[in-house]
């Protein structure tokens, strides 16, 4: 039996959990055993996310107190947060497929920014391509028009050396 303090003090952390995240997705894990749950911990650790599993009335007074009431309702069955303070979209995307991989576990919402999400915002947030990719378009984006500039201003020399060629040719003729 776990004493008291031990429970305030896992209180406190679920709290401090709420309150330093970017992002809070709750999952219903029925069916998975514990094999499959420390292989999605590991799956989130490397996206700098950590998945913890306590008994709902613990996280129901954790969301109170730290101001996340809006979570409180589900908190219903075999529960787990997974809290992230790094990239959302990555956390969502690696739940997402998981979910697929192993379809005992049910995404039942979320919070990103103090914004409640539900299951379907969260499957959107999964598919938005990687940061990376996001960058590299952006990037790709400014660098279209100049390239489109340098090939103008190319052409443009090219056709002055031609000309001038032209005339070099018909001078050396006559």
């Amino acid at each position: 039996m776990i004493s008291k303090q031990a429970k305030e003090k896992m209180k406190e952390q679920i709290v401090a959990d709420l309150q330093q995240s970017e992002l809070v997705i709750v999952t219903d894990y029925r069916g998975l055993n514990v094999q499959s749950i420390n292989d999605l911990r590991g799956r989130l650790k490397e996206a700098d996310c950590r998945y913890r599993v306590t008994k709902n009335t613990m996280n129901r007074l954790a969301c109170r107190e730290a101001g996340f009431g809006e979570l409180e309702s589900m908190f219903e069955g075999p529960t787990a947060i997974a809290y992230s303070s790094s990239d959302p979209v990555a956390v969502a995307k690696i739940l997402l497929d998981y979910g697929k991989e192993k379809e005992a576990l049910e995404i039942k919402g979320g919070m990103l920014s103090g914004q409640l999400l539900s299951n379907e915002e969260l499957k959107a947030l999964g598919m938005i391509p990687p940061r990376e990719v996001l960058l590299a378009k952006v990037v790709g984006g400014f660098q279209a028009p100049i390239s489109g500039l340098v090939g103008v201003l190319h052409g443009t020399l090219r056709q002055l050396v031609y000309t001038i060629d032209a005339v070099r040719e018909q001078k050396e003729s006559a």
